[in-house]
């Protein structure tokens, strides 16, 4: 598998966090032993550092080096703090909008969706650490390149995140078929965060009970739902039309 961002062996990932890489996905061989291994364990946990454990033949299929039980992909890029990131966008006296992306797990719709976000003035998006779309080469192809130029922000828990905006001063909206509300029904012009659910199940029931509004969009068709970057689009558009 040639990717520039997966790299693999103890050493080569414990000298990788040290240099302060940022680690995007880690996977661990079951039952893996060693005083190597011991070290690579007590460092994520310091560092609080999320990983999967996994069969030897997940890591197989991966990379057929000399993996030593570890495999591991480099963020493209840096994260930022979503504090401190909310705190300069209200200081610059802009509006603050923000994307909040609740288990998104396909890579092509994550990163059209940051290019739409990007287009559209979006201040920072939102992901959960565990369970989401890897930030990969292939996030960073099918965003064209926008994933450089906006704030991503790696959170623990996505509620802890809204909670944090909502003391902020900052509305959620969560765009769901659930909603009674459709979207030309919320007013966007205000400071906003808006969630997105994943492909599947869309937004999760406890992410939706912490939001302030549910919004959906009209359906006239026999399908029923949009992909979720394209209603993402439509959601983002409609608060620059609101906000011009």
């Amino acid at each position: 598998m040639k990717n520039e961002s997966l790299i693999f062996g103890i050493r080569a990932i414990i000298e990788a966090i040290n240099s302060g890489k940022t680690i995007d996905k880690l996977f661990i061989q079951k039952g893996l032993q060693g005083e190597l291994a011991k070290d690579l364990m007590g460092l994520l946990k310091k560092q609080k550092i999320n990983f999967s454990l996994v069969p030897i033949e997940k890591l197989n299929r991966l990379t057929r080096k000399n993996h030593q039980g570890v495999v591991a992909y480099i963020a493209p890029i840096e994260f930022h703090d979503l504090e401190n990131l909310t705190l300069k966008v209200i200081e610059s006296g802009e509006t603050p909008l923000f994307l909040i992306l609740d288990q998104l797990s396909d890579v092509r719709n994550f990163g059209a969706i940051i290019r739409t976000a990007e287009c559209t003035g979006v201040h920072g998006i939102i992901i959960q650490k565990k369970g989401g779309a890897p930030v990969s080469a292939d996030t960073v192809k099918t965003s064209a390149g926008a994933i450089f130029k906006i704030p991503i922000c790696k959170v623990d828990h996505i509620k802890d995140a809204m909670f944090f905006l909502q003391a902020s001063g900052i509305q959620i909206v969560a765009a769901t078929e659930k909603a009674s509300d459709k979207i030309y029904d919320i007013n966007l012009s205000i400071p906003t965060a808006i969630v997105m659910g994943s492909e599947g199940k869309g937004i999760s029931n406890s992410v939706l009970k912490i939001a302030d509004y549910m919004a959906k969009l009209p359906m006239y068709g026999e399908i029923g739902s949009l992909n979720v970057s394209v209603a993402c689009g439509v959601f983002l558009y409609e608060s620059i039309r609101q906000r011009l």
